[in-house]
């Protein structure tokens, strides 16, 4: 197993540091840079988690930026999902997060995985916000109405009214299988969510 997954892993990180390093290699263009809103350093962590690996998920039903409802229990028998929270649009680590995900696609079809993107602002700054950020292959969930409400249903409604920047893997059973609630100033480790969806392999 280890083998076979090293030299993806060292591929996939060369690739990813790259998109990372530079905006222009995942398309992003200098209008699109010139409106991200910097906030400054924020509290790393501003929440309690609610659930645990081993938990079911909590249930929700969210409007897509696509204009479709997007149900998590939908999937159940089906994929395994990862729920990607961010803080909100139009901020630094953000716009460089989920734009880095499009270069992971095959490897979640490996994994027979899909990705949720999910933030507490409204569909039309959504919409704005990936419209320049260029095509996800993933879609993007609105969280704003009730405020919050998914993400508070989970322990991670930041007391600002933003997520924290979290991820979940949630296995065809609908049971929570990995949580890593990070650092709202850094991107989530690729390493740690590679190696999670490893196992999830029967």
């Amino acid at each position: 197993m280890k083998r076979k997954s090293t030299p993806i892993l060292v591929s996939i990180f060369s690739i990813v540091l790259v998109c990372f390093l530079s905006g222009s290699a995942c398309g992003l263009s200098d209008a699109y840079k010139g409106n991200i809103y910097d906030p400054g350093a924020l509290k790393p962590t501003d929440s309690v988690l609610k659930v645990r690996a081993g938990d079911a998920a909590p249930d929700f039903t969210l409007k897509a930026v696509s204009g479709e409802t997007v149900s998590l229990s939908s999937y159940r028998g089906k994929k395994n999902v990862v729920l990607s929270f961010v803080p909100a649009a139009w901020t630094p680590v953000c716009s460089d997060q989920w734009p880095g995900y499009n270069i992971l696609k095959d490897l979640f079809d490996q994994h027979d995985a899909v990705m949720l993107g999910i933030t507490v602002d409204n569909l039309p700054t959504l919409f704005s916000w990936t419209n320049q950020m260029g095509e996800l292959w993933f879609p993007v969930l609105s969280d704003f109405w009730p405020h919050g409400a998914v993400a508070d249903s989970f322990g991670v409604l930041r007391s600002d009214g933003v997520s924290e920047r979290a991820l979940f893997i949630i296995d065809k059973k609908g049971i929570i299988r990995y949580i890593d609630v990070q650092d709202i100033n850094k991107r989530p480790s690729l390493e740690d969510l590679i190696r999670a969806l490893e196992k999830l392999k029967p």
